[in-house]
């Protein structure tokens, strides 16, 4: 044991310490009346003692029995509890079901009668013909290309959620394939644009620097483009103020027949084809891990066929108490799920792998604002008239020119510089990562990139690289993670706020029925977002392309500590609050970090008034597979412990526990809530 501590010592043995003297004190001896006080008292202070445990004993012994009596109650109100949830679980199922399948009708009559030119994504031959005719059309002028950028921009998003949804593998392939024909064509039809523009530059000089620079901002992009015809030696850079961007170039570049294009899409398509390619590639491995262990997965079924029938035997009477989620998919929740991995393991990760830590984690990373196409050309040959004549060179398409280039004595040419102002219409909670398009690998990447600098009061990041290269601006994917604390408070019949405080800002998030309003202190260029109503997926997804996560997944425990919690269970409570949150406000408690992976704990209060729900109202709440109570402890108390409210009951579901502490009122609003509203 001393050798974990006496590193941390300071310790001299030179030194010689010279002790103190001891004072020399005469011993009294007790005398007999002094002998037997003591004796006396030690005797009482035993008798007390032995007094104070008994009572404990019988404290312990008159609450275990009273816990036993309570889930004796609890049991045979059991089964009615769970037919009356299951029944509530599938009447609401079944009315999201058809509203679900009338608002996708709805929809996909509206998106008929659009008559916009966008292909229905479902439809793979017409899919095939709008990319087949506009791979084609050379004659669109720069304006209608850009205009059917923008409907391919829509097809790519309508594909990508599609390909989200489905699970049928022949469909995946199909939308996977169509994503990289859409996002390839888009690629090229940018390159055209600017290369109309470009064999136009010596029409379109500036006179103060006799070059060609000019900004097209439009719907989904911003390009901007410069042709160096004067080729001033002295050009070092340049910026486009009003599209927030500019570039910075080597001197041997300034005298050189070259063109830069910064393209800055809204979007980005690119982390999505990195998920395609490295999701095959991990499946490839997957599918020869599985030929491996076919044969040990067959033997161990028919053992675990037996496990499961001899568990069903003996629980067959028990109903299934993982509730919700358990009902309605149909697992069996009398296993003991404790051990389960919680992902498939034959199902491919997402997550990147690379050489070292220079491969951008895709998960722990987001791009946001979209992706900037950084690119050094050859200039086209310019339009030379004479005599009322215009002579052109005809060339086939936009050529890179190269850098870096070839020097004497294995000389380094030195990296071009470029600055971005960070788009407005998105949230860094912190300043970005830059990671540069490895095309080859399809990833993304950290190196390359050097002499990073931010300025925060500006918004704008500058750096430079060795080449020419797309790179993108990320953030941590889980930046505003873990919660500091989160409330959900009813505002009236099928009417709540959720508000959630996160590590960098708060969001509140006003609910009624199926639409979501968005709620922000700092409202800076989000005006397109913050107090729009919206559907719930509509509002999630804007929500993460403002880079404001507030949403977990099955990644999510990688990258931040939480409070581990059996899956289930936890996804059973939401559920139940849910059904109840037109009537109870529900906040976080402390409690739930210590105690015990398969309890929650959180606090509840009543409330039909839209005002802040006052500190003194809320009570504890512990909730667990099995049975839920009602704690005699508060958020103020000085230690956990799961004791009971006196004269409180056990139940089995936590809808049946809230109901025994609400009025008739809050009891009728809650089991009239509106289906949109419990589906949220």
């Amino acid at each position: 044991m001393c050798a974990g501590y006496l590193g941390y010592l300071y310790t001299d043995f030179t030194r010689t310490v010279k002790m103190p003297p001891k004072s020399k004190k005469k011993s009294r001896k007790m005398t007999k009346a002094q002998r037997l006080k003591k004796q006396q008292e030690e005797e009482e202070a035993a008798q007390l003692q032995a007094e104070r445990e008994e009572q404990d004993r019988l404290e312990n012994r008159r609450k275990q029995e009273e816990i036993q009596r309570l889930e004796e109650m609890a049991l045979e109100s059991r089964e009615n509890e769970l037919n009356e949830l299951r029944h509530l679980l599938e009447e609401n199922n079944s009315a999201i079901i058809k509203w679900r399948i009338d608002a996708a009708e709805k929809a996909e009559w509206e998106r008929y009668m659009r008559c916009d030119g966008v292909p229905d994504p479902k439809d793979q031959r017409g899919v095939n013909t709008f990319i087949s005719l506009w791979r084609d059309d050379s004659e669109s002028n720069v304006a209608e290309e850009l205009q059917l950028c923008s409907k391919a921009v829509q097809l790519f998003e309508e594909l990508e959620e599609l390909l989200n949804e489905t699970k049928d593998p022949k469909e995946i392939l199909m939308y996977q394939e169509a994503l990289r024909d859409v996002q390839e064509l888009l690629h090229s039809k940018h390159l055209s644009i600017a290369e109309k523009i470009l064999k136009g530059a010596s029409e379109n000089i500036d006179p103060d620097t006799r070059n060609m620079q000019t900004v097209s901002k439009h719907e989904t992009s911003t390009l901007c483009l410069w042709a160096n015809l004067f080729k001033n030696p002295n050009f070092k850079e340049l910026d486009f103020e009003e599209a927030g961007m500019g570039f910075r170039l080597p001197m041997q570049l300034a005298v050189s027949d070259i063109a830069v294009r910064i393209l800055h899409t809204h979007y980005d398509h690119l982390s999505m084809l990195a998920r395609i390619r490295h999701q095959s590639e991990k499946q490839i491995v997957g599918e020869k891990k599985l030929s491996i262990q076919e044969s040990d997965k067959k033997q161990s079924s028919a053992s675990l066929q037996s496990r499961n029938s001899s568990v069903q035997g003996s629980e067959g009477s028990k109903s299934q108490i993982f509730t919700q989620m358990e009902a309605l998919s149909g697992h069996m929740s009398s296993l003991d799920f404790s051990d389960a991995p919680t992902t498939d393991p034959t199902v491919p990760q997402v997550a990147m792998i690379g050489n070292g830590a220079q491969v951008v984690d895709i998960m722990e990373y987001t791009s946001l604002g979209g992706v900037f196409y950084y690119d050094l050309l050859h200039l086209p040959p310019q339009p030379i008239r004479r005599r009322g004549y215009t002579i052109l060179q005809i060339v086939d398409g936009l050529r890179v020119f190269p850098y870096p280039t070839k020097r004497p004595k294995g000389e380094a040419c030195p990296p071009v510089g470029v600055s971005v102002t960070l788009p407005d219409w998105v949230v860094y909670m912190e300043p970005p990562l830059v990671a540069r398009w490895d095309a080859g690998d399809e990833q993304w990447r950290r190196d390359g990139v050097t002499d990073v600098s931010y300025e925060e009061a500006g918004a704008k990041i500058s750096f430079k690289m060795e080449t020419f290269q797309t790179f993108a601006l990320m953030q941590k994917t889980y930046a505003n993670l873990p919660f500091q604390s989160w409330e959900l408070r009813p505002l009236g019949q099928d009417s709540a706020l959720f508000m959630v405080k996160g590590a960098f800002i708060n969001i509140t998030i006003t609910i009624q029925n199926d639409q979501c309003m968005l709620q922000l202190e700092q409202e800076r260029g989000l005006s397109h977002l913050v107090g729009k109503w919206m559907s719930g997926p509509a509002l999630q997804k804007a929500m993460l392309k403002a880079g404001i996560n507030i949403f977990v997944n099955e990644h999510t425990h990688k990258y931040i500590s939480i409070c581990k919690k059996e899956s289930l269970s936890e996804q059973a409570v939401y559920e139940q609050m849910a059904l109840f949150a037109s009537a109870c406000a529900f906040s976080w408690s402390k409690w739930n970090a210590i105690c015990g992976e398969e309890h929650l704990v959180l606090q509840v209060c009543e409330h039909h008034d839209p005002t802040p729900v006052p500190e003194d109202s809320w009570s504890m709440y512990l909730v667990g597979a099995q049975r839920s109570q009602k704690l005699e402890i508060t958020e103020n108390s000085e230690a956990f412990s799961q004791d009971h409210v006196p004269n409180s009951r056990f139940h089995s579901t936590f809808i049946h526990m809230l109901q025994d502490n609400m009025s008739p009122d809050g009891i009728a609003m809650a089991r009239n809530s509106h289906y949109c509203l419990t589906n949220q």
